[in-house]
């Protein structure tokens, strides 16, 4: 049976304005481009008011590192009032989104992903082969999902920096 540690845990809060789609469509490309394969299991927006929303978003992000380790990050995001304001940017005058932004971050080491270690007698030696013969590795794959994970929050955060230069 597939084996995960958890390796982070974290949260980003923001209020501010930002183009919701772009960051979104940001987001999803930086964790593309990192490698990982992302699927959308939830999308839902529900009316605050006639001219604000919540919406709430469920990703599953996971990356083959090899036949026996996998990365895996969940990010669930809630995003609370969003509407449509108008800022200057350049002198002139343009649409954009404000709203609260939480994002919550899990990040987990999949060791034996395809569960080819399952079988019992295997799965024994499979204990003895974490702890002994890769243990180094495993701690270096921890290591490295940790970074990534680091690296994308820190490139939301100046993204939404950037945007919120605007207000």
């Amino acid at each position: 049976m597939a084996e995960s540690d958890r390796v982070f845990k974290g949260k980003v809060k923001q209020s501010g304005v930002f183009n919701f789609k772009d960051f979104y469509e940001f987001l999803y490309d930086l964790l593309m481009e990192e490698g990982y394969d992302v699927v959308e299991s939830k999308y839902a927006e529900t009316k605050k008011s006639p001219d604000a929303k919540n919406v709430e978003i469920t990703w599953k992000a996971d990356k083959n590192i090899s036949s026996y380790f996998k990365f895996s990050l969940t990010l669930r995001w809630l995003v609370q009032g969003l509407t449509k304001v108008k800022v200057k940017k350049d002198g002139e005058e343009i649409s954009m989104d404000s709203a609260s932004t939480e994002i919550d971050f899990t990040a987990e080491l999949i060791k034996d992903p395809d569960n080819v270690w399952k079988k019992s007698y295997l799965a024994y030696l499979r204990e003895l082969y974490d702890e002994y013969i890769i243990k180094q590795r495993i701690e270096d794959h921890e290591v490295k999902i940790f970074e990534e994970v680091n690296e994308v929050i820190n490139s939301m955060k100046a993204y939404l920096a950037i945007e919120g230069q605007h207000a």
